[in-house]
């Protein structure tokens, strides 16, 4: 029995790029779909040459096809996308992004693209024209499902990226759509520490973030050299934060995390303006000097009408290896800001030598090994956080017009 091309094509159309978590349909991928007896050759067109899941979507092309009766060899070719088929694509994610259709989408304005930060240690390329707002991305809207959590500590040296990074991973581990937003800026430390292994994409005036295990993640780190300092004075700082979540392809995510910098100054103020249900998770250390500063960030956040959902403790304790506890940094602190703040402690978090030698080498313990303690203590409190809900729910009925 000869493959029925309209079953091959149905097959193909369905499965979804890892890339971007839409079908091959509606990205415009497949290109033509030839059968001849058992054997049938696909093209599909990809936006990039170097696709980064090219080899996983492959696989995943083969499967569906093979499944289809009669087929028993597969011939797949991939070409890369001509400049007309790219425009179409950007048209579609740009009504993904905006929650439009794709023919509104196209009239909808917006700005330059992240990737246009490449003298951002320099200080030049500011532009100062005045271009016409943003619209506010889907995702971000009042009444999205999406939860954006700001992972704050106030001061460094804390452990906050371990924390944002792992937290992440565990989210994504239980099933969860997560994107992670490096908003530190000037001290961005997230794309080594998740172990990306590519830059993400750009398609003309869109930004797809990059994704590792289960997660996708926008940094400056990813447009400027590692040893190159970042100088810019906040109205920079704030433009480039609004153009990482207006001009990327976020998705429909679950949970928005934002790695935070240190203090209560610029970012936060963003933070507030641009994602006014942002929710804050305040990470501290067991000494009271850390948990005092901490609390700064708390109040910061509360004066900024952003909800603190609740406080995680990390270093808390190191186990020797004859079982020991030993709490080098005091112990205590964690529940007292939580006290102090009336929200919970959402956990604890050891202080290991593999999770030091994650963050150095991109291997996070909890993708790397998810049987051990810090892995687990990652996982309950990501556990704790999504049974926590939004801090605040936005129902359109109810909307005062």
């Amino acid at each position: 029995m000869a493959a029925d091309q309209s079953q091959l094509e149905a097959a193909v159309r369905a499965v979804v790029d890892p890339e971007l978590g839409l079908t091959i349909g509606d990205l415009g991928l497949l290109r033509t779909a030839r059968t001849r007896r058992r054997r049938v050759t696909l093209e599909v067109a990809l936006p990039v040459a170097a696709w980064p899941s090219m080899d996983e979507l492959a696989e995943q092309i083969h499967r569906a096809a093979q499944e289809v009766p009669g087929v028993e060899e597969v011939d797949l070719e991939f070409a890369v996308m001509t400049d007309e088929e790219r425009a179409a694509l950007r048209q579609r994610l740009r009504a993904g992004m905006l929650g439009l259709d794709a023919a509104d989408a196209a009239d909808a304005p917006h700005g330059a693209g992240a990737h246009d930060h490449g003298h951002a240690g320099t200080g030049h390329g500011q532009g100062h024209g005045h271009a016409p707002a943003a619209p506010t991305p889907a995702f971000l809207a009042a009444d999205t499902k999406t939860r954006v959590i700001g992972v704050s500590s106030g001061k460094g040296g804390v452990g906050k990226s371990t924390v944002t990074v792992n937290l992440a991973i565990a989210l994504a581990q239980a099933g969860f759509a997560v994107g992670l937003l490096d908003a530190d800026v000037y001290g961005f430390s997230v794309p080594k520490m998740l172990g990306t292994d590519h830059d993400p994409v750009v398609l003309g005036d869109i930004v797809i973030p990059t994704s590792a295990h289960g997660v996708r993640c926008l940094s400056m780190g990813f447009f400027v050299p590692d040893d190159q300092p970042v100088i810019w004075r906040g109205p920079m700082l704030h433009k480039a934060i609004q153009q990482f979540l207006t001009d990327a392809y976020w998705g429909e995510p679950d949970f928005v995390l934002v790695d935070m910098p240190p203090g209560t100054g610029d970012v936060a103020l963003t933070l507030a303006e641009v994602m006014p249900r942002a929710e804050i998770v305040v990470v501290t250390t067991p000494q009271a000097a850390a948990q005092r500063v901490a609390q700064r960030s708390a109040f910061a956040a509360r004066r900024l009408k952003l909800s603190v959902r609740g406080v995680i403790e990390n270093m808390s304790w190191f186990t020797g290896d004859d079982g020991t506890r030993y709490e080098l940094f005091g112990t205590g602190g964690g529940a007292t800001l939580a006290k102090d703040l009336g929200v919970p402690l959402l956990g604890q978090v050891p202080l290991v030598n593999a999770v030091r030698l994650g963050g150095d080498e991109g291997r996070p313990v909890v993708a790397v090994d998810p049987q051990s303690e810090t892995a687990q203590a990652f996982r309950a409190i990501a556990e704790k956080l999504a049974a926590l809900g939004p801090a605040r729910v936005y129902r359109r009925e109810l909307t005062l017009r």
